[in-house]
């Protein structure tokens, strides 16, 4: 190729990155989004990271550490944990081996996470050690081929027991003891309430003050509540909202919607939170939350064109949020602000 050619195709493809970095950024930074007293603006200059240093492909899942950190969980084999204080700055990333990076939780000084290729879930320290790698079980014949065992999602009880969402495989709900012993396992692929349908994310609540299991059925627009041994006590019905994982930070429940049912509709994301009672009480990017007479939510809906498709809410210790992002081309989570 000669030199002037070959600058002119860097410079574009150095460009599309910048572009593809705030193309779907439309949010505007001087707008309050959200509804009632759960209201945010947007930071778009958040993130300090450099795409040609530290690409990210899918951004899928993030949280924050005991250090205030803010942990990111992308598919890019460059760096699969990138970790960033809560100004933007990024200080540090590792990870090579998790082409599949989905699901991410922070337990004490752990992290848990799912790899959809590569069929396994992982739990690592903080300088990505492998402590324990889990395959697919091969109890009562549950998963006779790995391949069956795609898992998305984990969630640890102060013991140190978890629990295995396997939300692009089996649908199965599975717990595990802390050495990764099969307990139990419940839910699974069929037509039932207590069955499930893309259970993409599980997370334990306790802001009732008993502990139950809240478990996305992302192709039937809601969460079901479970006990922890498995039993279906409750459906939150989210009409018009294919939900990713559960968020619980104080009495609020927080999720990505990734999409509307209408899988002819793309690009229609936004994020919902809930209160203590699990009523919808904020949508950011999305239509203002209304319950009928009988108390049914009407179908929620995107609004505001700031999201392609999210699919991750991370809270901070200030109730700002951090919102990450799936097939949106290539773009680093976006920060807002509680009003």
């Amino acid at each position: 190729m000669k030199r002037r050619n070959f600058i002119r195709s860097t410079s574009l493809a150095t460009a599309g990155l910048f572009l593809t970095r705030d193309l779907y950024a439309s949010g505007k930074a001087d707008v309050v989004y959200g509804h009632g007293n759960m209201k945010y603006v947007l930071d778009k200059q958040w993130c300090k990271a450099d795409p040609l240093k530290n690409p990210v492909n899918d951004c899928h899942e993030m949280v924050q550490d005991a250090a205030g950190r803010i942990m990111l969980l992308t598919n890019e084999t460059k760096n699969n944990i990138m970790i960033f204080n809560t100004s933007g700055k990024l200080l540090k990333t590792y990870g090579h081996s998790f082409p599949g990076a989905h699901g991410l939780t922070l337990f004490d000084d752990t992290l848990f996470v799912t790899d959809t290729v590569k069929h396994q879930v992982y739990k690592t320290d903080l300088k990505g050690n492998i402590l324990l790698t889990l395959d697919a079980p091969r109890e009562d014949n549950l998963y006779p081929k790995q391949e069956l065992f795609v898992p998305t999602e984990v969630a640890v009880t102060p013991k140190g027991d978890f629990y295995v969402a396997d939300g692009y495989g089996s649908q199965y709900i599975l717990h595990y003891d802390q050495s990764g012993k099969l307990m139990n396992y419940f839910g699974g692929r069929g037509d039932g309430d207590e069955k499930l349908d893309n259970a993409h994310g599980v997370c334990i609540d306790n802001r009732n003050g008993t502990p139950t299991l809240l478990i996305t059925d992302r192709t039937r627009t809601c969460f079901k509540m479970f006990t922890m041994d498995g039993q279906l006590i409750g459906i939150i019905k989210l009409p018009g909202a294919c939900v990713c994982r559960p968020v619980i930070k104080g009495e609020y429940l927080y999720a990505a919607v990734l999409r509307s049912p209408d899988l002819s509709a793309e690009k229609t994301g936004f994020v919902t939170i809930l209160d203590k009672q699990n009523k919808v009480v904020s949508n950011l990017g999305g239509t203002q939350p209304e319950y009928d007479a009988a108390g049914n939510l009407k179908p929620m809906a995107q609004a505001e064109k700031i999201f392609v498709h999210p699919h991750d809410v991370c809270v901070d210790r200030d109730d700002n949020l951090y919102v990450a992002q799936w097939a949106s081309g290539k773009v680093y989570p976006y920060k807002f602000n509680r009003v």
